[in-house]
């Protein structure tokens, strides 16, 4: 996964964030709309059941 912050808009707004799926559609979004943009790539969780693994087991 792929996240574009474009930084000129403020949190909430609907262009602040970009998420692509893949870095060949970031790329295609890029050259057609922001040449000059930075993105960072993130590993995504593809399981709840991983997700859920992560998080604190209350104690008993």
């Amino acid at each position: 996964m792929t996240v574009f912050v474009d930084t000129s808009k403020q949190v909430g707004d609907r262009d602040h964030l970009k998420v692509f799926a893949t870095t060949d559609a970031a790329e295609t979004w890029f050259g057609e709309n922001d040449p000059e943009g930075v993105a960072f790539e993130y590993d995504v969780l593809e399981k709840i059941e991983a997700a859920a693994a992560l998080r604190p087991r209350p104690s008993l």
